[in-house]
């Protein structure tokens, strides 16, 4: 397992786990034997302290009510019979309340043993007792020398037996309480030496723990300082070699990136700033010759506007003429519509002489007509006169008189009638001439106010023409100062071209101090994000 492939992060809390892990151990492992102890405390206390000094009380006790029968046999009135009475029969109570407390702390199967036999003592004691009591109950006053007797005989003996076997279970509850005091001691020398075990162990993982990590994060902090320096120095060229997916190990591919991307940067500065120069002196000199050109399309513009300014005055001059030749059109139009209206009213009257003309020839028909049967009726009538005779003669002088007058009259008629188809003749010939003329004179007054809208849209258009020319007379105008602004720019640029040739020279200057891998200018073109890219190996 490498602690390279871990995050610095995830060290720290591995170790701070291992360290926090020992403590905990060592924190259970001390409660526990403190638990123990403070068992064996409590049975030592509880069990076998309380069961001796049970046992201890037990013997005062019974040593009280020894001492009671003594002061019976040796009482020397009845009130001090019976106050030692009262406390044989007090020390007996208390003595066994107290083996009756100490007998249950005795758990051991020697113990047992040994409370059992006490009660085996304790109850001979006790007969024996009681036979002395009995004696000196039946006995008199001062007859203590055959008590006392008794008593060495009989009752001496088994206290003392009662004593050695209570002296016995305070031995034992001692003994007892002795293992309990070494178990405790035994207990704290495998405690303290497991403490101390663990918190060795504890100290070396810390340390082992502490070493790695801090191994961990500072040779690669010192790779990335010495990395710095070179940076710092100008030297590019020493890559780092970046093992592992930790924190440091990030800063340093983040570094290595950094580096690749510099020098990328540098190289492709370096290489600009000599194509800045190049381009820079390129910029001066077609600057220079822009100037030049400048200078003569400004001498240009002069000599434009100035034929501008002509063409303006003409362009005026013929909108004048157009003007006035509009206004020519449009009286001629006028004229030729008036004369438009006299050819219709013509052809109007044409019309109706045609029409009385024809009407007269309608008339002169009826009088051909009358002069005919007029003629008829004379013959007929000097046909009758030639029939009559004589008496005839006088009606067929009227009727050849009427004969001629009608023949005249035909004559006449066909005369008026010859007259008049050669005026209808001549009147149609004029009417047609008249419709001639009318439509000549619509045709002529179209043109005319078609030419009257030609000179109105020339006009018109001279109009728009002189404002146009007077705009673009404007514009030239314009050009020629903006012309001359821009010769004083090309100017401007040409000396700005040349600063920014000394800039890029200076730059390449600047930059020349950094040593870099050759193609890396190529290499940084191809790759130019390779500044934010954390592959990590």
């Amino acid at each position: 397992m490498q602690l390279s492939n871990y995050k610095t992060s995830t060290k720290l809390v591995l170790a701070f786990i291992a360290v926090a892990t020992i403590g905990a151990l060592l924190g259970a492992y001390a409660i526990y034997n403190m638990k123990r102890i403070n068992d064996a405390d409590t049975r030592l206390y509880q069990q076998e302290l309380m069961g001796l000094s049970y046992f201890k009380e037990a013997n005062v006790e019974r040593l009280k009510a020894v001492v009671g029968l003594r002061d019976a046999i040796l009482a020397s009135t009845q009130a001090e019979r019976d106050n030692a009475y009262a406390r044989i029969a007090d020390g007996r109570a208390k003595s066994k309340a107290f083996i009756a407390q100490a007998s249950p702390l005795f758990t051991t199967a020697e113990g047992q043993r040994q409370v059992a036999q006490l009660q085996d003592v304790i109850n001979t004691d006790q007969a024996a007792a009681e036979g002395l009591l009995t004696r000196i109950r039946a006995s008199e006053m001062h007859a203590d020398s055959e008590l006392q007797q008794y008593m060495r005989n009989n009752v001496v003996q088994p206290s003392v037996q009662l004593g050695i076997a209570m002296n016995k279970l305070s031995q034992l509850k001692e003994s007892e309480a002795k293992a309990v005091a070494e178990a405790n001691t035994g207990l704290y020398a495998s405690s303290r030496n497991v403490m101390i075990m663990l918190v060795l162990a504890g100290l070396a993982a810390g340390v082992f723990l502490g070493l790695a990590v801090s191994r961990q994060v500072t040779r690669p902090l010192a790779v990335a300082v010495g990395s710095a320096h070179r940076m710092s120095e100008g030297d590019m060229t020493v890559a780092m070699q970046v093992d592992g997916k930790d924190e440091t190990a990030q800063l340093l591919q983040a570094l290595e990136n950094m580096r690749a991307s510099l020098q990328g940067i540098v190289a492709t500065v370096r290489q600009d700033a000599d194509g800045v120069a190049t381009a820079s002196s390129e910029i001066a000199q077609g600057n220079m010759d822009l100037s030049a050109r400048t200078e003569s399309q400004a001498s240009v513009l002069e000599e434009t506007a100035a034929s501008m300014e002509q063409i303006s005055s003409a362009v005026k001059q013929n909108a004048d003429s157009a003007r006035h030749a509009n206004q020519l059109a449009s009286s001629a139009a006028s004229v030729a519509v008036r004369g438009g209206e006299v050819v219709a009213q013509v052809v109007s009257t044409m019309q109706g002489i045609n029409d009385a003309s024809r009407k007269i020839e309608d008339i002169t028909g009826v009088i051909d007509g009358i002069a005919f049967q007029t003629n008829i009726l004379a013959l007929n009538a000097a046909v009758e006169a030639a029939r009559a005779g004589e008496q005839g003669r006088g009606f067929a002088v009227v009727a050849s008189e009427v004969r001629n007058l009608a023949q005249r009259s035909a004559a006449a008629a066909k005369e008026i009638k010859a007259l008049i188809s050669d005026s209808v003749e001549r009147v149609d010939q004029g009417a047609r001439l008249v419709d001639q003329a009318g439509a000549t004179m619509t045709e002529v007054v179209d043109s005319v106010q078609r030419v009257s809208a030609i000179i109105g849209e020339i006009a018109l258009a001279s109009g728009e023409q002189t404002t146009g020319v007077e705009q673009v007379n404007q514009a030239i105008i314009e050009m020629d100062h903006v012309t001359q602004q821009n010769a004083a720019l090309v100017e401007q640029a040409a000396a700005a071209a040349k600063a920014m040739q000394d800039q890029a020279a200076s730059l390449a200057q600047a930059v020349s101090v950094f040593k870099i891998e050759a193609g890396a200018a190529r290499q940084h073109a191809h790759n130019p994000a390779s500044s934010r890219a954390l592959a990590l190996r």
